[in-house]
């Protein structure tokens, strides 16, 4: 139980504090922003790399992407070159790729052009995606209505195709996309399904600020059947011509252990045939782990930076403190006089400078949680608050007050009684 002692102590400590208050309102500040400002900055922090993390996520820890790439010749060579550019994954890759890869649950190709969809006067520009069926087990792609691309639809080269949620929304405003006919390119795919929405910033092409939600599905052998190998793109007035047979191959593997020791591989097995750098290997994974440990530096970082604000309210406690003592010496000198012990003198301040920083500590703390509400509110960043931010924000306001409490509660225990009644 708490003695009534200690309680005597608190109330003359909040007593002598309340004595000043200008002085130690402005004392508290230093420890409310240095509060606040912990836990706004790691609750921000938390949000980004939650965010980033998500987006990651989506693309599945157990797959590992591998992408064409135009080569560096290529690319610097201009684009109103004549030639057709070849480069990038090809078919036989993917025969070796299930050939000689353990452990794999899936390997999905997927060919993309981007082009424009149009339904009667509405228009938008999308990605058409060729693939296969299996790409709804290697990825977080839903079908909200409708159905997806079937085996079916691949052997018979069926002109169908399924619409990204944005694109449904935006050829389609007011009636039913199911069954109607769009065109995409120069060619018309008939709608049987429409995907859930998902995040925009990673896409089927990799962690690109790509949108899932502009993807138009249609079947691999359809859109090669319709687009033929050689991929022409129109840029600034010149054209450019490109042979690309897959512009993606996504592995998917039965465990998370698995994926190290095959992206290794696949990157050897690649390199051995391709000569020159025109493809990639994406590690999802690999990806998520520096995250992860980017994540734990940047909240140190943060912390540290937002700690400095603790410190420096430490020293004002310490201050004002120590102006405290040099005010009410001769009250210390009467208190000692009068039987007083010098642990009581140390309890008296050490209790005033625990106020000074638990009020503080409390008080940033209201102002901290509502710091990430409004960032969120203004700019849309994702933030994230943490019970771990909250108790080592008051941890260490209130360890602060104990620590740079210390000295002053000591120096005016060890004053000389005598020479405290003799100070004017």
């Amino acid at each position: 139980m708490i003695s009534i002692q200690f309680l005597r102590t608190v109330l003359l400590g909040i007593r002598s504090l309340a004595l000043h208050k200008l002085r130690s309102a402005l004392t508290v500040l230093g420890m409310i922003f240095g509060v606040a400002s912990v836990i706004a900055m790691l609750s921000i922090g938390e949000g980004a790399n939650f965010a980033a993390q998500e987006e990651i996520k989506k693309l599945g820890s157990q797959n590992i992407i591998l992408k064409s790439l135009i080569p560096k010749e290529e690319g610097q060579a201009g684009v109103s070159r004549s030639e057709v550019v070849v480069y990038g994954l090809t078919y036989e890759d993917l025969r070796r790729l299930k050939g000689t890869i353990p452990a794999v649950r899936q390997i999905v190709p997927m060919r993309i052009v981007h082009t424009d969809g149009r339904y009667r006067q509405e228009r938008m520009d999308v990605q058409a995606v060729g693939t296969i069926p299996e790409l709804l087990e290697v990825s977080n792609t839903r079908v909200a209505r409708g159905r997806f691309i079937t085996s079916n639809d691949l052997d018979t080269k069926r002109a169908v195709c399924v619409l990204g949620s944005e694109v449904a929304q935006a050829l389609f405003p007011v009636e039913d996309s199911l069954g109607n006919d769009v065109k995409v390119g120069t060619d018309y795919y008939k709608v049987i399904g429409i995907t859930e929405p998902t995040g925009a910033a990673t896409g089927t092409g990799g962690v690109e600020a790509d949108d899932r939600n502009r993807d138009v599905y249609v079947p691999l052998t359809t859109l090669e059947n319709y687009v033929g190998q050689i991929i022409v793109r129109v840029v600034s007035g010149s054209r450019h011509m490109e042979k690309v047979e897959l512009h993606q191959i996504i592995v998917g593997l039965e465990s998370d252990q698995a994926v190290p020791p095959t992206a290794k591989v696949l990157r050897g097995l690649l390199e051995r045939y391709h000569k020159r750098k025109d493809f990639d290997v994406l590690v999802p994974l690999e990806l998520l782990q520096q995250k992860e440990q980017t994540k734990r530096i940047f909240n140190i970082v943060l912390g540290s930076i937002a700690a400095i604000s603790l410190l420096v309210g430490g020293i004002g406690i310490m201050n004002i403190m120590l102006a405290n003592i040099t005010e009410r010496t001769r009250e210390i000198g009467i208190r000692r006089a009068l039987g007083a012990k010098r642990r009581d003198i140390v309890s008296q301040f050490l209790v005033e400078t625990v106020v000074l920083s638990t009020a503080g500590g409390l008080l940033g703390i209201l102002l901290g949680v509502a710091i990430p509400f409004v960032v969120e509110a203004m700019s849309g960043l994702k933030t994230i608050i943490t019970t771990f931010s909250l108790i080592l924000s008051f941890g260490i306001s209130a360890a602060v007050g104990i620590i740079f409490g210390i000295y002053p509660a000591t120096k005016a225990a060890s004053l000389d009684p005598i020479e405290a009644l003799r100070r004017e």
